[in-house]
């Protein structure tokens, strides 16, 4: 049975989205949840003309794509292409529908046409489409993980939150030689502080005011973590570092930080500085 555990000093220490999947994110003071996690948390993706979903671990150039989001519009940028944007209002007949792939999830999107596509095949070198997530459709997360709770996604990889302490990070970057990594390059969405190093790993539950979160999967690691998220250079850390001591054989990869669902809070407003309070074994 799940414990309270110390959080005198436990809060939310940033708050981030990332609207099209891979590209550059957000950092936010605020942040409303919704149904599938972060409002227009990866609602966007780049695909294939296949449809199949590309990420940076096969073009790191697009950790070089900023996104800026307002209440009428997403708008894309990157160095020496100019940009262009997007309404958020989605207006029937302006988009086509298609089917996309991620991993081996086959779900419905929404193009978002010609000008998008040609923005982003200029940019990478080679033919892609911009997709939206169909509002229609209902993604959940695995089961496996989730138990009896339906939590819906978006284009994450398979969870709608992405947890991680910036004492973790701090640990971390006590072990490698070099420059210390930032947190943008982890990918988080809710960023927390006034714990021990991986004490998010010792978490089952989160709350903040009304919202709860459940943790219910470590995240494991690919070489997107290798990618410098302000030149898309790509080197060999944090991954050299992290496969000395976060391997976890049971999921057959390095482990930092821990996806989450959230239980209740939906509607609710998080800011940063926002006191938490946290669950984990008995």
């Amino acid at each position: 049975m799940s414990e309270p555990l110390p959080s005198d000093n436990l809060r939310i220490a940033g708050l981030y989205i990332y609207p099209v999947k891979s590209c550059r994110g957000i950092h936010l003071d605020e942040i409303q949840l919704t149904q599938r996690g972060f409002s227009h948390d990866r609602e966007w993706m780049v695909v294939r003309p296949d449809g199949t979903f590309l990420t940076q671990r096969e073009a790191a150039r697009l950790a070089l794509v900023e996104t800026v989001i307002s209440a009428e519009a997403l708008e894309i940028l990157a160095p020496d292409h100019g940009g262009m944007r997007l309404d958020l209002k989605i207006r029937p007949g302006e988009v086509t529908k298609c089917e996309v792939v991620i991993w081996k999830e086959r779900c419905p999107a929404l193009d978002m046409g010609p000008d998008a596509a040609a923005w982003f095949t200029d940019f990478l070198g080679f033919r892609v489409r911009l997709v939206r997530f169909d509002p229609k459709f209902r993604r959940l997360s695995d089961p496996v993980w989730t138990g009896a709770s339906e939590a819906e996604n978006l284009f994450s990889d398979g969870f709608p939150i992405l947890i991680l302490s910036e004492e973790s990070l701090a640990d971390l970057n006590s072990r490698i030689t070099g420059p210390p990594l930032t947190m943008e390059r982890f990918r988080p969405n809710l960023v927390i502080a006034g714990t021990a190093a991986y004490g998010e790993d010792r978490m089952e539950s989160l709350m903040a005011g009304t919202a709860t979160f459940r943790i219910v999967k470590p995240c494991t690691r690919c070489v997107i973590t290798n990618t410098d998220p302000i030149s898309g250079v790509r080197g060999e850390e944090p991954l050299r570092t992290l496969e000395t001591y976060r391997r976890d054989e049971r999921l057959g990869g390095v482990t930092f930080g821990q996806n989450a669902i959230i239980t209740d809070g939906v509607g609710d407003v998080l800011h940063t500085d926002m006191s938490l309070m946290a669950w984990g074994p008995g």
